[in-house]
Parts: structure tokens; sequence; C-alpha cells
């Protein structure tokens, strides 16, 4: 990864997006139980993995992470996606696509994330004040452990259109 700024700002329209760069944001998360919980049975997923902590306990065989209850993938991805939404989100017109999205390692209660973002591609739209710009999202833990990764594709307004004039 390249060097990576630090960016928390709402003036983030296509203009400011170059490809090859790296945001850093600003902020982390730190998940808790009720996070887990909560959002796990409110999307009806009830696998062991997530709320049996004994299960857990028996079955990991030995496998680093696997020991203990694991935090649902999606609220991993929503968390960093959420994360990098203050500099890559306010100017967004439309979320266009989410893909190659990868869990790379378990995330657990008490585990906090942190988002970082590359700017892969940006074009033109059929839209003279918009573009689209693909990133690529990657969320780590406290321990730098890289546990998350995916692309997401944006509509984005042109500071030239939407802008203070």
């Amino acid at each position: 990864m390249k060097q990576a700024i630090g960016r928390t700002s709402p003036n983030n329209y296509f203009e400011d997006f170059e490809p090859g760069q790296v945001i850093a944001h600003a902020r982390g998360k730190t998940v808790t139980e009720m996070d887990n919980v909560l959002l796990t049975n409110m999307v009806m997923n009830t696998a062991d993995g997530h709320f049996n902590e004994h299960r857990m306990q028996q079955q990991s065989r030995g496998i680093a992470g696997f020991d203990t209850r694991i935090v649902y993938g999606g609220i991993s991805f929503s968390m960093v996606i959420g994360l990098a939404a203050q500099d890559t989100g306010e100017q967004v017109l439309e979320e266009r696509a989410m893909d190659k999205i990868r869990l790379r390692a378990p995330v657990h209660h008490g585990d906090t994330l942190y988002a970082f973002t590359e700017v892969l591609e940006k074009t033109d739209s059929d839209r003279s004040d918009a573009g689209i710009v693909r990133f690529r999202h990657y969320g780590v833990n406290q321990d730098d452990k890289h546990v998350f990764e995916g692309e997401r594709i944006v509509l984005i307004k042109r500071r030239s259109h939407w802008g203070d004039k």
C-alpha cells in the first residue's frame, strides 16, 4: 500500500480523488458484543459461531481466532465502509457497486477496526455534474491485522457543479 494521507472533510468531490491515493480514515470503532448480537439477530443469522461460546471452544481444533465467538462478517464489512464514509461518501449521489468482498481474518468482541481507502480509478460518467470513482477499502484491527477488503464504485459530485461558488 502506498503512503496514506489523513483526511476527514466534507469537501471530497470527484476532483479531489486521484488513482493511487491512499486515505487513512480518522476514526476507529470498537466492536461490542451488543453490535454483534443485535445486528446478527436482525438479519436472521443464527450460526453458532456468532452465539455459542461453548461450541466454539469445543470445536476450535486449535485454529487460531476460532476458539471463541466471532463477529458476523456483515458487521465487519459495514463498519469499515461506515468508517470510510465521511471521506468517500459525503458527496456520493449513487452507490453503484460493491465487489471483491473478502473477510481476511476473524473479528472478535472488543476488537477495534480502522479503515483505509485506496483510489483505484476515476472516470467520467454520462452526467456532467458527477464522475465515477472506484475505491478499495481495507479494514485492520488494533493489532494492524488485515481483517477486511472490498471494492466500491460510486457516482460522486463534481465540485464544478455542486461546490460553493
